[in-house]
């Protein structure tokens, strides 16, 4: 009983210090003191060590793989290119280009995981609602809009969020397997949320907007071999995903190969390649800096590179590697304690009511804890409830794929939900937009709890009629 109260008291610590993020304590090393904390008290032993890496090495670079790709081709100008194409589609109507720029945020939230949509789509949606100068009342619809769409347009593949690759991982889905069942339920997901969002901000949104303000898509590519590079490595990257699992091939080898070819096509001397595209191959140099005269746009430094390769290799998430192995070893003390036994009981009176009762109760509890305390820990928590729940067959998958669901959305209803929603109204406060906290979970709420009820129904009816 006694380890079992020291169990929960380090989680509660970790946790509170993790979502505070005071200087000096970046998450990763919070995680890692409250795991040698754990294991000095012996809540963990030093035998869970590799069972805790076991379970999150794959998911934890396969995530910093697919996040450093999507840096580079932001650097490289691949989601402004795409931003601008799509404002272009709108045609100057107002509600279509909010259509179809939740439509563009959940492709990138699909395809490059949900913090690359919410971090490198919204300060893109800024500039460019700045340029058309939307109202105020409106440009806070679609920078929300952009946010909320990052994390439920993050269900169909595994590598869509770190939260889908841990579980997957966890309960061994195949990346088909998987797709097989979240890709359509995703689908309903991003409808649902699309619904609600036009219902919530519909009205602010203008009815026309100047298409001629906008800039030419062509001109924000900076570096031109890069973004072609990444149609052929995303490309590449989708086929190998559906093959790794055959094979025997973790996800982290498919995306880091892919990540490796994208970092040594951006970080090649490309002065002289760089010129041959333009053009007009005139290197004009000023200050150290030299551009391209006559080109499509660009900036080639002093060190011959368009893109600041190491300097975005830096920025990339390295902290979620030592998070996750230290966060998970603080929760795998809860389970050594038993004390996740609690919520296995709980799963199991939802299982014993059917397929839909158990997918909403799953579902909204793990949403619950996720908004509460963040939904890394909750993934975690829940996939060992679970793992130690009596359900088989149906129900026990469906409690598999409910958590996934819950873990995505159930965030989005407060600020410390995710660690990217922290960082996203971080990266607003940055750019003059003030959301407060309130503000955050009075919209969060209304627009979360029915596409959570909508997404966890489609859930159920999905796997009753493919199983």
């Amino acid at each position: 009983m006694v380890l079992a109260v020291v169990a929960a008291a380090i989680f509660v610590a970790t946790l509170v210090v993790v979502i505070w993020q005071p200087k000096g304590f970046p998450i990763g090393y919070t995680a890692l003191i409250g795991a040698v904390i754990a294991l000095a008290t012996t809540v963990v032993g030093l035998g869970d060590v590799p069972t805790v890496i076991g379970i999150v090495w794959n998911a934890t670079l396969t995530f910093v793989a697919v996040v450093l790709i999507s840096l580079i081709l932001d650097e490289a100008g691949f989601f402004e290119w795409a931003a601008l194409h799509v404002a272009r589609w709108g045609r100057g109507n107002g509600r279509l280009l909010f259509v179809l720029i939740v439509g563009l945020g959940a492709v990138i939230a699909a395809v490059f995981a949900n913090d690359g949509a919410a971090l490198i789509l919204t300060p893109i949606v800024v500039g460019m609602l700045r340029a058309l100068n939307m109202p105020a009342k409106a440009a806070l619809g679609f920078i929300l809009a952009t946010g909320f769409i990052a994390d439920t347009g993050s269900l169909p593949l595994v590598v869509s969020n770190l939260v889908n690759i841990v579980s997957a991982d966890y309960f061994g889905l195949g990346f088909a397997e998987y797709a097989a069942v979240m890709v359509p339920v995703g689908i309903v997901s991003v409808l649902a949320s699309l619904g609600m969002l036009l219902a919530y901000f519909g009205r602010s949104i203008p009815k026309r907007y100047d298409v001629l303000a906008l800039t030419r898509p062509a001109a924000a590519v900076k570096d031109r071999a890069t973004f072609r590079a990444g149609w052929v490595v995303l490309t590449v990257l989708l086929v190998g995903y559906f093959a790794a699992d055959p094979l025997g091939v973790p996800l982290a080898a498919v995306a880091g190969v892919g990540a490796v070819v994208i970092v040594l096509v951006a970080a090649r001397q490309p002065a002289f390649l760089f010129a041959r595209q333009a053009a007009s191959p005139v290197l004009v140099t000023t200050g150290g800096t030299a551009t391209v005269a006559g080109g499509s746009g660009g900036t080639v430094g002093a060190s011959g590179r368009v893109i600041p390769v190491w300097k975005t290799i830096r920025e990339a998430p390295w902290q979620i590697v030592l998070f996750s192995i230290g966060m998970y070893l603080v929760v795998y003390g809860l389970q050594n304690q038993g004390l996740t036994d609690y919520l296995a009981r709980l799963f199991d009176v939802f299982g014993d009511h059917g397929v839909l009762v158990t997918a909403l109760g799953v579902g909204f509890v793990i949403a619950i804890l996720a908004s509460l305390m963040n939904n890394m820990p909750t993934v975690l928590i829940a996939a060992l409830a679970i793992g130690g729940a009596g359900a088989t067959g149906l129900t026990h998958e469906v409690m598999i794929y409910a958590n996934v669901i819950g873990s995505d959305l159930g965030p989005k209803i407060t600020p410390i939900g995710s660690l990217a929603t922290l960082l996203w109204l971080h990266v607003l406060d940055r750019k003059g937009i003030h959301i407060s906290w309130g503000q955050y979970f009075r919209t969060g709420i209304v627009l979360t709890v029915p596409v959570l009820a909508v997404t966890l129904t489609a859930l159920a009816g999905w796997l009753t009629l493919i199983r």
